[in-house]
């Protein structure tokens, strides 16, 4: 049965063992990337120059650095982006009110294309740090932020809304806070679903990296060290062999830090499952396996948890000799009503602003081919994640029940869902221009490529979490075919298939600013939509019209999630419930 997390658990737990040579034999493999990984943070705050932060060699004696240079930024971001995650999803899941405001600004922020705010907020980092790489590095770390953070509040935000009820019944009976309730029960019970999401993170952060790592604004051509700025160059060249070993470097990246990494926090996270009986297979990992085993490693968890439980016992409810049920305090609707009159008045505001804006700035004629455009994104996006839920979610189900096979093709679809759509564009731009198509349609596809993968994600994510006993029921009642389906695994995943649709519409509307606007050397494919308006806006420097762009963009998420996704997400809940 799922426990309330007790972090002294996994030190028990652990076999008791004798030191092993593999303690001797992987300690200089710790030391040695502890050390790389140090004389690189050294290397992000040395000064620099325009021209020295953008001179990028293709010879692939230089990718390792590289390599090196990118995990640093993509696991500073995850790390930034994990502790929005925990605060994002702990207030707006706790407070009705906070969640009026939280959840559609999120969905703005998903929406906002890197493009979009590139150009406001590089100056503000490098006006921090003026002189010196740690600006630049700082605004590369925000932009691949803004590529992760997202999908991993979403679905750590759902998590917490989806935990079984008699759970949280058995926290108000033990008395614990919202403190001990969030760090015992609900960060436990979303754990599976937030590893996979974080996975799916680092993917999104590749697939932005050329956005994040070349910069382009205002005149300024700034090319940070890493694998984003050399297959921007290597595309600029036309250098095929380049882009090769781009490539080859990040299969090796990705290998590294999912066996590494992602791989033994997987394979722990599997003690969090909610079931009365244990799974017939679990994720396996052979650092966890080491770590269980080593002296050394035991010792060291050891402390770690001891000084661990200390905050969880913070903010505890003292007994005041009343039940469980009459402790809560009713809130007062007075207040509830001048909060939605406050959001009311907030948005005339906001509506007589953007009002002003378009009379004075832009013109109605402007906003209103602005506003077709969208509408094209709009039929393309929704198109095209119906078309990626009819394939992936089978797929999806499938490996998530089978964790033998999820192991083997973990690494392979974080893979796929890192790989930078820019790397498609030989392909596409010699198949359009040769056979004749239209880029309206035929580079539509490029706008799901990498967004599809969070279906994919968090599908496995909820498929992994469905109950061995609950699977076992199905094959006694002789559930089979669509009735098995239908009855079992689409109500199970349905939460998780939410989250993950929600964040790959969000994350298709950003793309379709790469997607719509496709260059090769010096051919330029163009489909009408509100991408490619954006695109071309931010070449020409028009701050008006960018903002025009990003502001109906954002318009048109919102409306979508307030309007379609809320629903089903609601629907997820009441399901769950």
């Amino acid at each position: 049965m799922f426990e309330l997390f007790n972090p002294q658990k996994t030190a028990d737990s652990i076999n008791d063992r004798g030191p092993n040579r593999w303690d001797w034999a992987l300690l200089p493999l710790v030391l040695a990337l502890l050390i790389v990984f140090a004389f690189g943070a050294m290397q992000m705050s040395h000064p620099f120059s325009v021209g020295e932060a953008s001179e990028i060699s293709l010879d692939p004696v230089y990718l390792p650095y590289y390599l090196l240079r990118t995990i640093l930024r993509m696991f500073t971001a995850l790390g930034f982006s994990l502790l929005f995650s925990l605060a994002f999803a702990a207030i707006a899941a706790k407070y009705a009110k906070a969640e009026k405001i939280m959840v559609p600004m999120l969905d703005v922020l998903q929406s906002v294309p890197i493009l979009g705010f590139q150009a406001i907020a590089i100056a503000p980092f490098i006006a921090l740090f003026p002189g010196n790489l740690l600006g630049v590095e700082c605004a590369a770390i925000f932009a691949i932020f803004t590529s992760q953070a997202w999908n991993m509040a979403f679905s750590l935000y759902q998590s917490i809304r989806t935990v079984p009820p008699e759970l949280s019944e058995a926290t108000r009976i033990f008395r614990l806070s919202s403190w001990q309730r969030f760090w015992r029960l609900e960060l436990p019970f979303a754990m599976p679903g937030l590893l996979w999401n974080m996975m799916m993170s680092m993917s999104g952060g590749w697939f932005f990296l050329v956005a994040a790592e070349a910069i382009s604004v205002a005149g300024q051509d700034i090319k940070l060290p890493g694998i984003g700025s050399y297959i921007a160059v290597a595309i600029e060249a036309k250098n095929g062999g380049a882009i090769a070993w781009a490539i080859g470097a990040m299969l090796t990246g990705i290998l590294l830090y999912d066996q590494l990494f992602f791989r033994p926090l997987l394979a722990w996270a599997d003690k969090f499952r909610f079931e009365e009986s244990q799974s017939e297979t679990a994720q396996e990992s052979w650092l966890l396996n080491w770590m269980r085993s080593s002296h050394w490693f035991r010792g060291l968890t050891d402390k770690l948890w001891i000084l661990l439980s200390r905050p969880l016992g913070w903010f505890s409810v003292r007994y005041d000799g009343t039940s469980a049920k009459a402790s809560v305090r009713q809130i007062n609707p007075v207040w509830s009503k001048v909060w939605d009159v406050a959001l009311t008045l907030a948005c005339l505001w906001a509506a007589y602003r953007m009002i002003t804006f378009i009379h004075s700035d832009v013109g109605w004629g402007e906003t209103g081919h602005v506003v077709g455009l969208g509408l094209i994104t709009l039929l393309r996006v929704m198109l095209l994640i119906a078309l990626a839920s009819l394939v992936w979610v089978p797929i999806a189900v499938w490996i998530g029940l089978r964790p033998q096979y999820s192991q083997q093709v973990q690494a392979v679809a974080q893979f796929l869902a890192a790989f930078p759509v820019n790397l498609m564009f030989p392909l596409v731009v010699f198949a359009v221009v040769s056979l004749n198509l239209s880029p309206n349609i035929w580079l539509s596809p490029l706008m799901v490529f990498g967004t599809q993968w969070y279906i994919l994600f968090n599908v496995v994510a909820g498929a992994s979490t469905i109950p061995n006993e609950l699977r076992l029921a199905s094959d006694n009642l002789g559930l089979k075919g669509w009735l098995k389906w239908k009855r079992v695994y689409l109500p199970a995943i349905f939460p998780s298939y939410i989250t993950g649709a929600i964040t790959a519409s969000g994350g298709s509307w950003n793309a379709s600013i790469v997607a719509e606007y496709v260059t090769w050397g010096k051919t330029t494919l163009i489909a009408d939509g509100l991408g490619s308006y954006i695109k071309q806006m931010t070449e020409v420097g028009d701050f008006h019209r960018i903002a025009l762009g990003i502001g109906v963009m954002c318009i048109f998420v919102m409306l979508l999630n307030r309007f379609f996704w809320r629903k089903l997400y609601l629907l997820a809940e009441d399901r769950s419930s």
